[in-house]
C-alpha cells in the first residue's frame, strides 16, 4: 500500500481522465483498471462484505447481497497490466484465495477470515495464497476449512498482537488435500470433497463475478440465493464436519465454541441462546450416530446443497449486467 501507492487510481481521478465504469472496472479502449481489494472488504465466505461507494466504506445489506449483479467498489483501481504481469506464469484463473491479515482475538467475533474474490488487485492487508496445483475444488475446500471454528481456534493460540501474517498462517494445522478423497464417514456412499464441495459453493458463489469460480467447479447456474438462515445451516454443517475430521471429540468442541465469546453474545443478543454452538453440536451428534449406526445422515438443508432450486433466477450465460449499489 506503499511502494505501490504510485500505481493507484481512485474514482474521481479515472473518470476526469475518461475513464467509464464498467461493474467494477474502468475502462478506456483496451485498457482497464481493476479494483483494489482491501480487507475491510470481505468476510468469511463473502467478496461483497464492505463497499466504497464514495468516500465512506459502507456495509452491504442482505438485500443487495442477494443481488447477484451488485458489485464491491474499492477505494482504489490498480492497472490491469500491472496485476496481469504480476500473476503471468503463477496464477490462471479468474478468481483467487486471500486472508485478512489484520485480527484481533479479543475485539473481533473471528480470527481467521478466508474469502475467494475475483481476479484483481490486492492490498497487504489481504494477502493471497498461490497454488502451484491449482485445482479450484480442492482450493475451494481449503478455503472452507480456513473458516472453521476448529482451524480458527488453533489460528487463536498462535496470534500475537493484531497480525496475521504469512510465518503464522505456515504453522496451522491445515488438513492435507488427500483427507478428502476418503469416504465420507457420516455418508458412506460418496468423498468428503465432494459432500464439501457443494456447500461452500453455494456459500461462496452469490454474485456474477464469481462465475469463473462456479465454472471451474462445474456449475453453470446463477448465482445462489443470500439466505440467511439456509448459509447458517450450510457453516454448521461444514463446522460440524471439520471437528469430525479434525477428530475432535464432543467435549472439545464444546469447550472451543465456547472459546468465541463475541459469537456466543450476538446470537444470545439475536436468538436468546448460544444457537451457532447448539446448532453445530446436533449436526455432530447426528454424524456421530450416523457413523456408529451406519444410516446416512441427513442434511437439514431442503433443497440440498447447491442445487438448482437454491439459486437466484438468471441465465450465467447471459447475464452480463452489473449494477452498483
Amino acid at each position: 500500500m506503499t511502494s505501490a501507492s504510485g500505481l493507484f487510481r481512485t474514482a474521481d481521478l479515472l473518470q476526469s481522465d475518461g475513464w467509464t465504469l464498467t461493474g467494477s472496472t474502468f475502462e478506456k479502449g483496451s485498457d482497464r483498471y481493476l479494483p483494489l481489494y482491501e480487507g475491510k472488504m470481505t468476510y468469511q465466505f463473502e467478496h461483497r462484505a464492505s463497499s466504497y461507494p464514495g468516500r465512506a466504506l459502507v456495509e452491504f445489506t442482505d438485500g443487495e447481497k442477494n443481488r447477484p449483479e451488485v458489485v464491491a467498489l474499492p477505494r482504489y483501481w490498480v492497472p490491469a497490466e500491472e496485476v496481469e504481469n504480476r500473476l503471468t506464469g503463477r496464477w490462471s484463473h479468474e478468481w483467487m484465495l486471500t486472508w485478512h491479515r489484520i485480527t484481533d482475538v479479543n475485539t473481533m467475533s473471528r480470527s481467521l477470515i478466508a474469502s475467494i474474490i475475483p481476479r484483481s488487485g490486492y492490498g497487504d492487508t489481504l494477502p493471497v495464497i498461490l497454488f502451484s496445483n491449482s485445482r479450484a475444488r480442492q482450493i475451494l475446500v481449503l478455503g472452507s476449512c480456513l473458516n472453521t471454528f476448529a482451524c480458527d481456534y488453533a489460528a487463536r493460540q498462535k496470534i500475537g498482537g493484531v497480525h496475521l501474517d504469512f510465518h503464522v498462517l505456515k504453522q496451522l494445522p491445515i488438513l492435507p488435500p488427500y483427507t478428502y478423497s476418503n469416504v465420507t464417514p457420516w455418508l458412506k456412499t460418496a468423498n468428503i470433497l465432494d459432500w464439501i464441495v457443494p456447500r461452500a459453493l453455494e456459500l461462496v458463489y452469490t454474485a456474477w463475478d464469481l462465475r469463473g469460480l462456479a465454472h471451474d467447479v462445474g456449475w453453470h447456474g446463477a448465482p445462489f440465493q443470500w439466505n440467511l438462515e439456509r448459509r447458517s445451516n450450510i457453516r454448521c454443517e461444514l463446522d460440524a464436519a471439520f471437528f469430525h475430521l479434525y477428530g475432535i471429540n464432543r467435549e472439545d468442541a464444546d469447550y472451543i465454541m465456547d472459546t468465541f465469546p463475541i459469537v456466543k453474545r450476538k446470537d444470545e443478543d439475536n436468538f436468546c441462546e448460544y444457537r451457532t454452538k447448539r446448532v453445530i453440536l446436533e449436526i455432530y451428534d447426528s454424524m456421530v450416530e450416523a457413523i456408529h449406526t451406519g444410516c446416512p445422515y441427513q442434511t437439514r438443508l431442503d433443497p440440498p446443497p447447491a442445487d438448482p432450486r437454491a439459486a437466484l433466477p438468471g441465465d450465467a450465460r447471459n447475464n452480463n449486467q452489473v449494477v452498483i449499489p
